[in-house]
């Protein structure tokens, strides 16, 4: 689809571009800095979160190169996919209800979805997947690494019963259209806060290690395709004010929004 219609400003443009090459630099720099130990194999992939955010602004990113978007609502996700070039990777990254399930499905190029929490929406996605599309949808499942009420995700434990390893078996077991690719979660402020100081953060060390005592869970089970090339969960995690820690614990996906965009409206505005 051409995009001429929907070009930002020049001077538009040359902010996005401005402010992608010091998102990258960023991630390497802090990719380069991490410890060997801790770091994911290849340097993480960069997702511009662009809710509320214009075609245009997108277009002026994906004439930079970039190609990974993340939305939080399905209608604004869907109306953009439409108008936008279908070798763009969108990635959902909102709260996911199943009656939404059938809607998210029909994107061809949907790439990921980061915020399952529930096998009824698992069930929901691979059914509606339409049988034309060759590739698995990738999903990952949130946890709730803070504890905090006001966060969505599993709690981050395997010991039984455990959601997240009930929802990660049904994945990998009884949805052949899905691939469970990896974890996400969302750390506190107080711990991004705290991490600008530390450069640490806790919550992000816990989803670490919660990936690896999945790991061997999977492992343990009857089989199943997950994980990346190399077998290992991704971690997503890391947004504007803490990607450099999320990139140091490991992450392999950071989901960066104002730093790209500027500060959002809010949702109504």
């Amino acid at each position: 689809m051409s995009t001429s219609a929907l070009k930002p400003t020049t001077e538009r443009a040359s902010e996005l571009r401005a402010n992608l090459s010091e998102i990258r630099d960023r991630i390497k720099q802090a990719y380069g800095s991490a410890p060997r130990s801790t770091s994911y194999r290849r340097e993480p992939t960069f997702v511009a979160v662009s809710k509320y955010k214009p075609a245009s602004d997108i277009v002026g990113c994906y004439q930079d190169g970039q190609r990974d978007y993340g939305e939080n609502y399905v209608q604004e996700l869907v109306d953009k996919a439409a108008q936008l070039p279908q070798d763009i990777r969108w990635y959902f990254i909102g709260t996911l209800q199943s009656n939404k399930a059938k809607m998210l499905a029909t994107i061809p190029n949907l790439y990921s979805i980061h915020t399952l929490t529930s096998q009824k929406t698992a069930s929901s996605l691979n059914k509606y997947l339409p049988e034309t599309r060759t590739d698995p949808l990738n999903v990952f499942i949130q946890v709730n690494t803070s504890g905090e009420d006001n966060k969505s995700g599993l709690a981050p434990s395997l010991s039984s019963p455990s959601e997240l390893l009930d929802l990660a078996n049904h994945v990998v077991m009884a949805c052949p259209r899905l691939k469970l690719l990896g974890l996400m979660t969302i750390g506190s402020l107080a711990e991004s806060l705290h991490a600008k100081e530390a450069l640490e953060n806790r919550d992000f060390e816990a989803l670490a290690r919660v990936r690896d005592q999945l790991e061997e869970k999977l492992r343990e089970g009857e089989g199943g395709k997950w994980g990346d090339e190399d077998g290992r969960l991704i971690l997503s995690m890391g947004m504007s004010a803490d990607f450099e820690a999320a990139i140091r614990s490991g992450s392999g996906m950071v989901r960066v929004g104002s730093s790209v965009f500027g500060e959002r409206r809010k949702k109504g505005e």
